[in-house]
Protein backbone atom coordinates (compact mmCIF):
# COMPACT_ATOMS: atom_id res chain seq x y z
CA UNK A 1 0.00 0.00 0.00
CA UNK A 2 1.40 3.30 -0.91
CA UNK A 3 1.95 6.12 1.09
CA UNK A 4 -0.52 8.18 -0.26
CA UNK A 5 -3.33 5.40 -0.26
CA UNK A 6 -2.80 4.70 3.44
CA UNK A 7 -3.48 8.00 4.53
CA UNK A 8 -6.38 8.41 2.27
CA UNK A 9 -7.58 5.65 4.18
CA UNK A 10 -7.13 6.89 7.28
CA UNK A 11 -8.10 10.31 6.83
CA UNK A 12 -11.60 8.81 4.97
CA UNK A 13 -13.96 10.20 8.06
CA UNK A 14 -17.21 9.42 6.15
CA UNK A 15 -16.31 5.65 6.19
CA UNK A 16 -14.81 5.81 10.24
CA UNK A 17 -18.06 7.20 11.38
CA UNK A 18 -20.60 4.78 9.35
CA UNK A 19 -18.50 1.97 11.14
CA UNK A 20 -18.68 2.93 13.81
CA UNK A 21 -22.47 4.03 14.10
CA UNK A 22 -23.26 0.60 12.98
CA UNK A 23 -21.01 -1.08 15.49
CA UNK A 24 -22.81 1.11 18.12
CA UNK A 25 -26.40 -0.02 16.26
CA UNK A 26 -25.56 -3.39 16.37
CA UNK A 27 -24.36 -3.86 19.37
CA UNK A 28 -27.63 -2.12 21.12
CA UNK A 29 -29.26 -4.59 19.62
CA UNK A 30 -27.62 -7.32 20.90
CA UNK A 31 -28.04 -10.73 20.68
CA UNK A 32 -31.26 -12.08 19.60
CA UNK A 33 -32.26 -16.25 19.99
CA UNK A 34 -35.51 -18.23 18.77
CA UNK A 35 -36.30 -21.70 18.73
CA UNK A 36 -37.08 -23.85 15.61
CA UNK A 37 -38.03 -27.26 17.36
CA UNK A 38 -35.73 -28.33 19.52
CA UNK A 39 -32.41 -25.92 18.48
CA UNK A 40 -32.06 -22.47 18.36
CA UNK A 41 -30.78 -19.91 16.01
CA UNK A 42 -28.90 -17.12 17.38
CA UNK A 43 -28.62 -13.94 15.59
CA UNK A 44 -25.19 -12.02 16.71
CA UNK A 45 -24.27 -8.30 15.93
CA UNK A 46 -21.91 -9.19 13.50
CA UNK A 47 -24.78 -10.79 11.61
CA UNK A 48 -26.45 -7.08 11.82
CA UNK A 49 -23.34 -5.38 10.83
CA UNK A 50 -23.26 -7.23 7.87
CA UNK A 51 -27.07 -6.97 6.46
CA UNK A 52 -26.27 -2.92 7.46
CA UNK A 53 -23.17 -2.89 5.68
CA UNK A 54 -24.57 -4.69 2.59
CA UNK A 55 -27.62 -2.12 2.71
CA UNK A 56 -25.30 0.97 2.91
CA UNK A 57 -23.42 -0.12 0.06
CA UNK A 58 -26.48 0.37 -2.15
CA UNK A 59 -27.44 3.85 -0.85
CA UNK A 60 -25.24 6.85 -2.09
CA UNK A 61 -24.26 7.40 1.45
CA UNK A 62 -21.30 4.47 0.67
CA UNK A 63 -19.24 5.74 -2.41
CA UNK A 64 -16.31 3.57 -4.58
CA UNK A 65 -14.26 5.08 -2.21
CA UNK A 66 -15.41 4.34 0.93
CA UNK A 67 -15.86 0.60 -0.15
CA UNK A 68 -12.30 -0.26 -1.56
CA UNK A 69 -10.82 1.58 1.66
CA UNK A 70 -12.68 -0.68 3.78
CA UNK A 71 -10.74 -4.00 1.93
CA UNK A 72 -7.48 -3.32 3.63
CA UNK A 73 -9.08 -2.75 7.10
CA UNK A 74 -10.83 -5.97 6.73
CA UNK A 75 -7.43 -7.79 6.96
CA UNK A 76 -6.48 -5.66 9.59
CA UNK A 77 -9.31 -7.33 11.76
CA UNK A 78 -9.01 -10.77 10.53
CA UNK A 79 -5.08 -10.05 11.66
CA UNK A 80 -6.51 -9.14 15.29
CA UNK A 81 -8.20 -12.31 15.19
CA UNK A 82 -5.73 -14.42 14.47
CA UNK A 83 -3.48 -13.14 16.82
CA UNK A 84 -6.05 -13.88 19.83
CA UNK A 85 -6.86 -17.54 18.37
CA UNK A 86 -2.85 -17.91 18.78
CA UNK A 87 -2.87 -16.68 22.69
CA UNK A 88 -5.70 -19.20 23.41
CA UNK A 89 -4.31 -21.97 20.55
CA UNK A 90 -1.41 -22.24 23.05
CA UNK A 91 -2.60 -23.40 26.56
CA UNK A 92 -5.05 -25.63 24.55
CA UNK A 93 -2.41 -27.39 22.94
CA UNK A 94 -3.21 -30.33 25.23
CA UNK A 95 -6.89 -30.83 23.98
CA UNK A 96 -5.81 -30.22 20.42
CA UNK A 97 -3.09 -33.17 20.19
CA UNK A 98 -5.99 -35.26 21.68
CA UNK A 99 -7.81 -34.81 18.82
CA UNK A 100 -5.23 -34.66 16.45
CA UNK A 101 -6.68 -37.66 14.24
CA UNK A 102 -9.96 -35.64 13.73
CA UNK A 103 -8.07 -32.25 12.83
CA UNK A 104 -6.27 -33.24 10.24
CA UNK A 105 -9.09 -35.62 8.53
CA UNK A 106 -12.01 -33.01 9.13
CA UNK A 107 -10.27 -30.98 5.88
CA UNK A 108 -12.11 -34.41 4.07
CA UNK A 109 -15.07 -33.37 4.99
CA UNK A 110 -15.20 -30.42 2.77
CA UNK A 111 -16.01 -32.71 0.13
CA UNK A 112 -19.08 -33.38 0.79
CA UNK A 113 -19.29 -29.93 -1.31
CA UNK A 114 -19.03 -32.46 -4.00
CA UNK A 115 -21.09 -35.08 -3.08
CA UNK A 116 -23.79 -33.38 -2.54
CA UNK A 117 -23.77 -30.15 -4.40
CA UNK A 118 -22.50 -31.41 -7.71
CA UNK A 119 -25.85 -33.72 -8.08
CA UNK A 120 -27.98 -30.84 -7.23
CA UNK A 121 -25.88 -28.34 -9.77
CA UNK A 122 -26.28 -31.01 -12.75
CA UNK A 123 -30.24 -31.73 -12.32
CA UNK A 124 -30.21 -27.66 -12.44
CA UNK A 125 -28.82 -27.89 -15.89
CA UNK A 126 -25.60 -26.48 -15.16
CA UNK A 127 -22.87 -27.50 -17.33
CA UNK A 128 -19.10 -27.46 -16.79
CA UNK A 129 -19.34 -24.78 -14.43
CA UNK A 130 -20.80 -27.09 -11.24
CA UNK A 131 -17.21 -28.10 -11.68
CA UNK A 132 -15.46 -24.93 -10.41
CA UNK A 133 -19.25 -24.54 -8.27
CA UNK A 134 -18.70 -27.42 -6.61
CA UNK A 135 -15.11 -29.14 -6.10
CA UNK A 136 -14.59 -27.09 -2.92
CA UNK A 137 -15.93 -24.53 -0.84
CA UNK A 138 -14.45 -22.03 -3.54
CA UNK A 139 -12.39 -19.76 -1.53
CA UNK A 140 -8.90 -17.60 -2.43
CA UNK A 141 -6.65 -20.95 -2.79
CA UNK A 142 -9.81 -23.26 -4.79
CA UNK A 143 -9.82 -19.75 -7.31
CA UNK A 144 -6.52 -19.99 -8.20
CA UNK A 145 -6.73 -23.48 -8.43
CA UNK A 146 -9.40 -22.96 -10.63
CA UNK A 147 -7.84 -20.12 -12.78
CA UNK A 148 -4.38 -21.85 -12.87
CA UNK A 149 -5.94 -25.15 -14.65
CA UNK A 150 -8.94 -23.96 -16.94
CA UNK A 151 -8.25 -19.61 -16.91
CA UNK A 152 -10.42 -16.70 -15.68
CA UNK A 153 -12.93 -16.93 -18.46
CA UNK A 154 -13.57 -20.66 -18.98
CA UNK A 155 -16.79 -21.91 -17.32
CA UNK A 156 -14.79 -23.34 -14.35
CA UNK A 157 -13.68 -20.16 -13.97
CA UNK A 158 -17.03 -18.48 -14.02
CA UNK A 159 -18.26 -21.46 -11.22
CA UNK A 160 -15.66 -20.92 -8.99
CA UNK A 161 -15.90 -17.18 -9.08
CA UNK A 162 -19.91 -17.22 -8.70
CA UNK A 163 -19.54 -19.66 -5.67
CA UNK A 164 -16.97 -17.12 -4.37
CA UNK A 165 -19.12 -13.79 -4.56
CA UNK A 166 -21.98 -15.03 -2.74
CA UNK A 167 -19.77 -16.95 0.26
CA UNK A 168 -18.42 -13.67 0.53
CA UNK A 169 -21.57 -11.63 0.74
CA UNK A 170 -23.86 -14.37 2.40
CA UNK A 171 -20.85 -17.24 3.55
CA UNK A 172 -20.62 -15.51 7.31
CA UNK A 173 -24.67 -15.34 7.86
CA UNK A 174 -25.50 -18.44 7.10
CA UNK A 175 -22.38 -19.91 8.76
CA UNK A 176 -23.47 -17.99 11.87
CA UNK A 177 -27.51 -19.38 11.87
CA UNK A 178 -26.19 -22.66 10.96
CA UNK A 179 -23.94 -23.94 13.35
CA UNK A 180 -25.33 -22.03 16.53
CA UNK A 181 -28.59 -24.24 15.11
CA UNK A 182 -27.37 -27.11 14.29
CA UNK A 183 -24.76 -26.97 17.98
CA UNK A 184 -28.17 -26.87 20.08
CA UNK A 185 -30.18 -29.60 18.11
CA UNK A 186 -28.49 -32.61 17.23
CA UNK A 187 -26.48 -34.66 19.94
CA UNK A 188 -22.71 -34.34 18.68
CA UNK A 189 -20.82 -32.36 20.96
CA UNK A 190 -19.71 -28.43 20.30
CA UNK A 191 -16.45 -28.61 19.39
CA UNK A 192 -16.98 -30.81 16.70
CA UNK A 193 -18.74 -27.90 15.08
CA UNK A 194 -16.11 -25.85 16.26
CA UNK A 195 -13.90 -27.73 14.01
CA UNK A 196 -15.89 -27.89 11.12
CA UNK A 197 -16.20 -23.62 11.62
CA UNK A 198 -12.71 -24.32 9.81
CA UNK A 199 -13.51 -23.76 6.62
CA UNK A 200 -10.33 -21.33 5.48
CA UNK A 201 -11.86 -18.48 5.71
CA UNK A 202 -11.35 -16.24 8.64
CA UNK A 203 -15.04 -14.32 8.55
CA UNK A 204 -17.36 -17.38 8.14
CA UNK A 205 -15.12 -18.77 11.13
CA UNK A 206 -15.34 -16.19 13.40
CA UNK A 207 -19.48 -15.86 12.72
CA UNK A 208 -19.51 -19.91 13.34
CA UNK A 209 -17.59 -19.72 16.44
CA UNK A 210 -19.71 -16.47 17.95
CA UNK A 211 -22.74 -18.83 17.77
CA UNK A 212 -21.65 -21.58 19.32
CA UNK A 213 -19.18 -19.60 22.24
CA UNK A 214 -23.05 -17.84 22.69
CA UNK A 215 -24.77 -20.69 23.00
CA UNK A 216 -22.10 -22.95 25.31
CA UNK A 217 -20.07 -19.88 27.01
CA UNK A 218 -18.29 -21.97 29.18
CA UNK A 219 -16.90 -23.53 26.36
CA UNK A 220 -15.64 -20.69 24.59
CA UNK A 221 -11.60 -20.54 25.18
CA UNK A 222 -11.64 -24.54 23.55
CA UNK A 223 -14.14 -23.48 20.53
CA UNK A 224 -11.75 -20.81 19.84
CA UNK A 225 -8.88 -22.33 19.49
CA UNK A 226 -10.52 -25.46 17.92
CA UNK A 227 -11.69 -23.52 14.93
CA UNK A 228 -8.77 -21.41 14.81
CA UNK A 229 -6.65 -24.41 14.55
CA UNK A 230 -9.17 -26.03 12.12
CA UNK A 231 -9.12 -23.06 9.78
CA UNK A 232 -5.15 -22.74 9.92
CA UNK A 233 -5.22 -26.37 8.39
CA UNK A 234 -7.86 -26.06 6.20
CA UNK A 235 -5.49 -22.90 5.24
CA UNK A 236 -2.60 -25.00 4.68
CA UNK A 237 -3.93 -28.65 3.59
CA UNK A 238 -7.11 -27.85 1.94
CA UNK A 239 -5.82 -26.88 -1.15
CA UNK A 240 -3.76 -29.87 -1.93
CA UNK A 241 -6.35 -32.13 -0.89
CA UNK A 242 -8.46 -29.55 -3.93
CA UNK A 243 -5.47 -30.64 -6.20
CA UNK A 244 -5.36 -34.78 -5.36
CA UNK A 245 -8.66 -35.58 -4.72
CA UNK A 246 -11.12 -32.62 -5.12
CA UNK A 247 -11.24 -31.52 -8.42
CA UNK A 248 -10.12 -35.10 -9.93
CA UNK A 249 -13.13 -36.28 -8.02
CA UNK A 250 -14.99 -33.54 -8.86
CA UNK A 251 -13.97 -34.52 -12.70
CA UNK A 252 -15.05 -37.92 -12.42
CA UNK A 253 -18.74 -37.54 -11.33
CA UNK A 254 -19.21 -34.87 -13.35
CA UNK A 255 -18.21 -37.12 -16.29
CA UNK A 256 -21.01 -40.19 -15.34
CA UNK A 257 -23.50 -38.11 -14.54
CA UNK A 258 -23.50 -36.12 -18.01
CA UNK A 259 -22.78 -39.29 -19.74
CA UNK A 260 -25.80 -40.71 -17.89
CA UNK A 261 -27.98 -37.71 -18.86
CA UNK A 262 -26.96 -38.20 -22.52
CA UNK A 263 -27.69 -42.17 -22.47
Amino acid sequence: MSTGMGSGLWKDWRLHVLVLITVLVTEAIGTYSFTIGPGVVLLLPMLYALIIGLILYFTPIVKEKQSKNAEPIIVLGVALLLAKIGVIIGPSLPQLIEAGPALLLQELGNLGTILLALPVAVWLGLKRESIGMTHSVAREPNVGLIMDKYGISSAEGQGVMAVYIFGTVFGAVFMGLISGFLATVTPLHPLSFAMASGIGSGSMMAAASGSLIEAFPDLENQIVAFAGASNLLSLSTGLYISIFIGLPLTEKLYGVMTRKQKG
